[in-house]
């Protein structure tokens, strides 16, 4: 087994993502020998720009961070959405970015996206603590469920599947928006499961800032369901890796918290509606320059 000391840091996007000093990812991850073999087998990133080339894709969108940045999230249900706990928090002052100012775009693409929802309501996993530096237990718990003020019910956006059986050595996928891809997402069709270790997958993807909440898909089955959620980026021997949650059960335990009523919840202005999303289609992204520092 190879062992490595990686250097991790999260990728939600924000103004103040090149002024971010690299955290310590102070624990030791195991590496299966011959990951490198199947890190040189992935497939590269392609950029879905048509609805042809995003058919399928549509309940992967990207999240409007109070307008100071994004994530990406990915829809489980029509009012669900999965991403990472960090998310919902402001890098420079540490506090929770106020529910009501963050929106789900689903299925962004230059500018315009399939449909716009304001989020009502989230939950995080409770052992999930922003503060402090990237550890393991800190990435396995970077899980946060986003109640939407109004399901979306679009005949073109299926919601995911979750599964919990993805292994060392599996092949995955993953889409994702980016600093450089801020405007459409990328789909890597595939990369690899290299190990696993206290809840943590380390993944031969390629991601970057943006790419925080991006959902990690087993193909198996030829259906894409979702087996992990990005949390972090890291190097390993010199290798670029991405580091995310393991699910197990921690999407249920989600759900419980929502069902139980967990959460904050906040006034919403109604949106969704076709008037509002053909006027939102005419403004165009919100996003002219990102990852300014």
């Amino acid at each position: 087994m190879l062992r490595f000391l990686a250097s991790a840091i999260e990728l939600a996007l924000t103004p103040l993502v090149k002024k971010a000093p690299l955290l310590v990812f102070g624990v030791m991850l195991a590496v299966p020998m011959g990951a490198g073999q199947l890190a040189a087998q992935d497939s590269r990133l392609r950029r879905l720009d048509t609805g042809e080339d995003s058919k399928g894709w549509e309940a992967v969108g990207r999240l409007d961070l109070a307008g100071r940045g994004f994530c990406t999230g990915a829809l489980i249900a029509p009012d669900l959405v999965l991403t990472a706990a960090h998310c919902l928090f402001d890098r420079h002052s540490g506090a929770q970015i106020d529910t009501s100012k963050i929106e789900f775009q689903a299925g962004m693409r230059n500018g315009r996206a399939e449909a716009y929802r304001q989020v009502r309501r989230v939950v995080m996993h409770p052992s999930y603590r922003f503060e402090g530096p990237v550890t393991a237990e800190r990435v396995r718990n970077d899980l946060a469920l986003l109640e939407l003020a109004h399901p979306i019910r679009n005949g073109a956006i299926e919601p995911f599947q979750v599964m919990r059986d993805a292994g060392t050595g599996d092949r995955v996928g993953v889409v994702s928006y980016a600093h450089d891809r801020a405007e459409a997402p990328s789909v890597q069709e595939i990369c690899s499961v290299m190990g696993q270790q206290q809840g943590v997958f380390v993944l031969s993807c390629d991601v970057d800032f943006g790419s925080s909440g991006a959902p990690v898909f087993s193909m198996s089955g030829g259906i894409p369901r979702i087996v992990s959620v990005i949390s972090a980026k890291a190097e390993a021997e010199g290798e670029k890796v991405a580091l995310g949650s393991q699910l197990d059960a921690s999407v249920d335990l989600l759900r419980t918290q929502l069902k139980s009523g967990v959460g904050v919840t906040r006034p919403t202005v109604t949106r969704g509606n076709a008037a509002t999303e053909k006027n939102r289609a005419n403004i165009g992204a919100k996003f002219v320059s990102v990852g300014g520092g």
